[in-house]
């Protein structure tokens, strides 16, 4: 029976246990990579069973589920209810405050001072996107860049960052702007006594975020796969450490998504082990993992 259309009735994968908790079959595991592929980009390699089925053992429990039967028939019946927890357990979340620096240094030295000089002048408005913003260290970290740019440059202007992601539990996190004093390592100290507040009492060992940040920073659910509410223009696009769970054909409909929000000179960030190379030839490379929109 077709494993992406089909009734799962097999009494063998149906039935299986481990010693954690019920066994991922090779039907409910075949499902699992087409629907995630389909909805989220993801390519699941069939050496990925055992870490598909650790990280959902805990959605199963969470919606009282005895199999994964079950949790493929709740995905065929209503395939967007649990898209975000699903996206959420198979990828993995990895951030930190001010992570790869030297993007934030170029923002800071050279692109805000001369966006804010020009939009200031022109009467236009700033616009960056965090896509994929996870637990919201990113969006925070660069609405400091942004709200210290603002000071320095001594005057107002509609300037604004935009925060996506899939993941209800990142999102959520995101939105608190709430977080141990340990991952707050990435800030300089400076920093830290500008833009972060301490937790006392029951709240000790916690920093929230500055109300200027909040202020600065739109949190929205978003898939990267549908489509997206917004037109643009963006000035610059931060897509770092997500598009390395895509498939190559995902990767290129993504940028080229991602260029016609862009205007020319427009900037793209990514992270660390990506690359555009023989991907999209709309941007030429001009710093480490940086990219800007070339004219046409």
């Amino acid at each position: 029976m077709n494993a992406v259309t089909g009734k799962f009735d097999d009494p063998v994968t149906a039935t299986a246990s481990s010693a954690t908790g019920p066994a991922l079959g090779e039907v409910e595991f075949q499902y699992l990579r087409a629907f995630v592929l389909e909805h989220c980009g993801i390519a699941l390699g069939e050496q990925k069973r055992q870490l598909v089925q650790g990280r959902l053992l805990r959605r199963l429990r969470a919606l009282g589920l005895s199999n994964f039967q079950g949790y493929c028939e709740l995905l065929r019946r209503d395939p967007h209810s649990e898209l975000g927890e699903l996206a959420s357990a198979i990828s993995t979340n990895v951030t930190s405050f001010f992570r790869e620096a030297h993007h934030y240094d170029l923002l800071t030295d050279e692109l805000l001072p001369r966006w804010l000089q020009q939009k200031r002048r022109d009467g236009d408005r700033l616009r960056i996107w965090s896509a994929g913003c996870s637990t919201g260290e990113e969006p925070y970290a660069l609405a400091m860049v942004l709200a210290e740019a603002l000071e320095r440059s001594d005057g107002t202007l509609d300037a604004k960052i935009l925060a996506t992601d899939l993941s209800p539990q990142a999102l959520e996190s995101a939105r608190k702007g709430v977080y141990s004093l340990e991952r707050l390592a990435g800030i300089s100290a400076e920093r830290c006594q500008r833009w972060m507040l301490r937790g006392t009492g029951e709240y000790e060992g916690l920093a929230c975020v500055h109300p200027r940040l909040r202020e600065l920073v739109t949190i929205e659910p978003l898939n990267l796969l549908h489509p997206w509410p917004m037109s643009g223009p963006f000035d610059a696009i931060f897509c770092r450490n997500v598009v390395i769970y895509f498939d190559q054909p995902t990767k290129q409909r993504l940028f080229r998504r991602y260029a016609d929000l862009l205007p020319t000179g427009g900037y793209l960030f990514l992270g660390h082990s990506e690359s555009l190379h023989g991907i999209n030839d709309q941007f030429e490379l001009i710093g480490r993992t940086v990219y800007r929109k070339l004219g046409r």
